[in-house]
């Protein structure tokens, strides 16, 4: 919903500078790549009729699915997940050839084509892929109920993530899958949900961009 912006509309459906959709400039993205061969919209469920009116609008000829999204990050992403199930081995497969499945925030609009080419190639060597950029400020472990400063890290050591995160469907429908059986599941993204659940799978960073930014305030737009 995007509450952070403000407002009573989500800040996917909110225009840029140009007028058009933040929806609009994510989902055009991945209709460019060559790479991107269908895109399913996880959307909050009481706006999937207009993310259906911007699909005909726009005309787009992968966006084939609109999933009702859930309470939280996670769930709209079993949601995705679930909506792709048939292309498991494992279960009724439609096609048989193997398939991943790429996790993007709708609220990073600006997302390049060589980010996406990266990705796809590195889906070539690995199970899982993620997006990242390095950490130029300094980081503080804090106190936060005393507000003071415990430790300074090494910020070499770190990096911001971005998405698209991307994984072979195996390994993420097996790491949700057991995911969803445990009572503590927390996760601010899928590859935390890889990285816990489904460990043997390293997961490989594609260098992210500055201009890759997420959209969360109101003075992003």
């Amino acid at each position: 919903m995007g509450s952070r912006v403000g407002g009573n509309t989500p800040k996917q459906l909110l225009p840029l500078a140009d007028g058009r959709s933040v929806l609009e400039h994510t989902v055009d993205a991945f209709e460019q790549a060559p790479c991107i061969k269908e895109i399913a919209i996880v959307m909050h469920p009481d706006w999937m009729d207009e993310a259906k009116r911007i699909c005909e609008q726009n005309n787009w000829q992968k966006v084939l699915q609109i999933i009702p999204g859930g309470s939280e990050r996670w769930e709209s992403s079993w949601h995705a997940i679930q909506a792709y199930s048939d292309f498991s081995p494992s279960l009724q497969g439609r096609t048989g050839e193997a398939c991943s499945l790429w996790f993007h925030d709708c609220a990073r609009p600006f997302v390049s084509q060589r980010i996406l080419a990266d990705i796809a190639a590195a889906l070539e060597k690995h199970d899982a892929v993620t997006v990242a950029v390095p950490v130029t400020d300094t980081l503080y472990r804090v106190n936060s109920e005393e507000g003071i400063v415990k430790s300074i890290p090494n910020r070499a050591e770190f990096m911001r993530a971005q998405t698209p995160q991307a994984f072979r469907f195996e390994v993420v429908f097996e790491a949700y899958a057991k995911a969803l059986a445990d009572d503590e599941l927390a996760a601010t993204d899928d590859a935390g949900i890889v990285r816990k659940y489904a460990p043997s799978h390293k997961i490989y960073i594609v260098q992210g961009e500055e201009a890759n930014r997420k959209i969360t305030y109101k003075e992003d737009l």
